[in-house]
């Protein structure tokens, strides 16, 4: 976590998600470099979806010079995963920036629910699922 920071050019706050008991936070990263974090996701087992708190692409996967494409698509996707593993058929839910909305709705077949807030129903997270977790 000590190179997890604002100083090190990430957005949150990831120690303090660490370290609240209800949430679960899961790093990504790459077969050959376990040790390099590639992004970050935190969520929150709720009683009938899981919800996502946080996710964050590491600084050096962000912009038009990233290293690797689909960081945040494939924690997403992770995030459906666990749904479906806690029996919730997918359900994933989550608070989007108003700007993006649209980006969501086109790139991982979440809905608008309410506000900011948007869903990832069963046919959307299987989509996702089966994108990025070949079997």
């Amino acid at each position: 976590m000590k190179h997890i920071t604002k100083t090190k050019g990430w957005n949150f706050n990831w120690k303090q998600e660490f370290e609240e008991i209800k949430k679960e936070v899961y790093k990504l990263t790459i077969v050959n470099n376990p040790s390099i974090i590639q992004g970050l996701l935190s969520v929150t087992i709720e009683q009938d979806h899981v919800f996502m708190d946080l996710l964050e692409s590491a600084p050096f996967n962000i912009g038009k010079q990233k290293i690797y494409e689909g960081v945040a698509g494939n924690l997403v996707a992770y995030a459906c995963k666990i749904s479906f593993q806690k029996g919730f058929e997918g359900f994933v839910a989550f608070t989007a920036k108003t700007k993006l909305i649209d980006h969501y709705e086109k790139t991982l077949g979440a809905y608008h629910f309410k506000n900011q807030r948007m869903i990832i129903d069963s046919q959307a997270a299987r989509i996702l699922v089966e994108k990025y977790f070949k079997t």
